[in-house]
């Protein structure tokens, strides 16, 4: 029977030793527990789809043309992933006292720096023909 201390052993990732790898201040559990919740936000659906149109705007994107522009992800989805994306601190939401309701929408320096990360992460891509 295996023992709690021999299956930690086990899942342990084979690190560089030498000084080409250096991730100073982090050990490896933190970072797959920081990529699980990278990966948790930016892989649902719609969210690059939300993201990136803002990153290359300047003014505020309003709730009705994300509703527009984004074809196959329903109004409640839409709805769900921007509040989501508020609450994380990635938007800012601004809604105004008027008839019809208007809301509008813009990264914060936040969603503004995770924008250019995933931006480099494509180029990265585009680079190695992934």
């Amino acid at each position: 029977m295996e023992t709690k201390s021999n299956n930690a052993k086990r899942r342990e990732l084979p690190l560089y030793k030498d000084d080409g790898c250096s991730f100073e201040g982090y050990d490896p559990s933190s970072l797959m527990a920081e990529t699980a919740k990278l990966r948790n936000l930016i892989t649902k659906r719609g969210t690059l789809e939300i993201l990136i149109p803002l990153c290359c705007s300047t003014s505020p994107v309003r709730h009705k043309k994300f509703r527009e522009t984004l074809k196959g992800i329903s109004s409640k989805t839409l709805a769900y992933r921007l509040q989501e994306l508020e609450k994380g601190g990635v938007l800012e939401r601004h809604s105004y006292n008027e008839i019809p309701p208007r809301v509008e929408y813009r990264l914060t320096p936040k969603g503004q720096e995770l924008v250019e990360s995933v931006i480099a992460l494509l180029q990265w891509m585009r680079k190695w023909s992934m």
